[in-house]
């Protein structure tokens, strides 16, 4: 999938002050944007995190999922390090929408799993597409990264555009009586490296 990039400007957060890269896809006009930190120069392999969006959890503090802990964190990680870049990807609902993820919740109220509920309603359990970070890590001059992530797809999916990873860097945060069974759910049906009876103490 095929994105041009667009414009850049500053963008102070409670993190640090980042530079925010916007891009479109060619095909559909869909906007993702890149997060950065730091001089991106040199050979070292760069703090990544690849973060698809997530209005509930990102934005709505939503305890549903782990999402807005990751994002936090991720950004935590980055301002720590002094470099580094978040990709925050369009792709609601692990691909399916935002009305579609609000029908999956609604069947999880009533006993579904997370990956039951997109099955019932016609999708895959994940529909997510990484193809456009090839373009966007090229823009940024970066080959080789430290991949924060617990999900191996993404590793396959950057490794199979050429993208060198030279290590998963886990993100463990944020699991809550909420949430429990969902990452449950990730670890035993979607493969994600997740510490089932991992002690977290959540902070929003």
């Amino acid at each position: 999938m095929a994105v041009r990039y667009i414009e850049t400007c500053r963008l102070p957060t409670p993190f640090g002050v980042f530079e925010m890269h916007g891009f479109e896809e060619s095909d559909t006009g869909k906007e993702h944007v890149a997060l950065t930190l730091g001089d991106l120069a040199g050979d070292e392999p760069m703090l990544v995190r690849t973060h698809s969006e997530c209005l509930t959890g990102d934005a709505l503090y939503s305890m549903r999922c782990d999402c807005g802990y990751q994002l936090e964190e991720a950004l935590r990680s980055i301002a720590r390090e002094g470099r580094g870049i978040l990709m925050y990807l369009r792709q609601e609902g692990r691909g399916i929408g935002l009305l579609n993820k609000i029908r999956a919740y609604n069947l999880q109220d009533h006993g579904a799993d997370t990956v039951e509920a997109n099955e019932r309603l016609g999708f895959a359990a994940d529909l997510r597409d990484y193809s456009m970070c090839k373009d966007m890590l090229e823009h940024l001059g970066i080959k080789r990264l430290r991949l924060m992530t617990n999900n191996p797809r993404k590793v396959k999916a950057l490794s199979s555009y050429g993208i060198e990873v030279v290590e998963r860097v886990e993100l463990q945060v944020g699991r809550n009586p909420h949430n429990e069974h969902y990452l449950d759910t990730k670890q035993s049906k979607l493969g994600h490296f997740l510490a089932i009876h991992q002690d977290d103490d959540p902070q929003l």
